[in-house]
């Protein structure tokens, strides 16, 4: 892969991703199918790449003493809690693709990752029932 960043965020403490360059990196990929995205927007990426998207959704508190663990900085913290209070992922989901494939998952608890797993893997074997020749 290529060089997929654009610099450094010093006030968020991480790299700055270049959106262009990372489309332009899985197109190929994408064009083949059968690909997972996990990513934390999707607004840059094509509509065509996916059949459905699946937002997590965090309780704040949760969320809040998820982030604190990671040691995110003051800022970066307080953004990510405004932005899951105003589900501004969900709504760029919303806004990016199909309403109908848009679907909220919570993410609070270590069990809710086993059932978010589960309830991918039922919807991709039913895709793959309902596009089978």
């Amino acid at each position: 892969m290529g060089q997929l960043y654009d610099g450094y965020d010093e006030e968020y403490d991480c790299p700055i991703l270049d959106e262009d360059r990372v489309v332009d990196e899985l197109e190929n990929q994408m064009s083949e199918g059968g690909v997972i995205v996990d990513y934390h927007g999707c607004d840059f990426f094509p509509e065509r790449w996916f059949h459905i998207v699946f937002v997590l959704k965090t309780d704040n508190s949760v969320l809040y003493k998820r982030l604190e663990t990671r040691g995110y900085n003051e800022k970066k913290l307080n953004d990510n809690i405004q932005c899951e209070i105003f589900q501004v992922l969900y709504q760029e989901a919303l806004a990016s693709y199909k309403e109908e494939i848009v679907h909220q998952l919570p993410s609070n608890k270590p069990e809710d990752l086993e059932d978010n797993i589960n309830h991918i893997l039922k919807w991709i074997e039913q895709w793959v029932k309902d596009h089978s020749s």
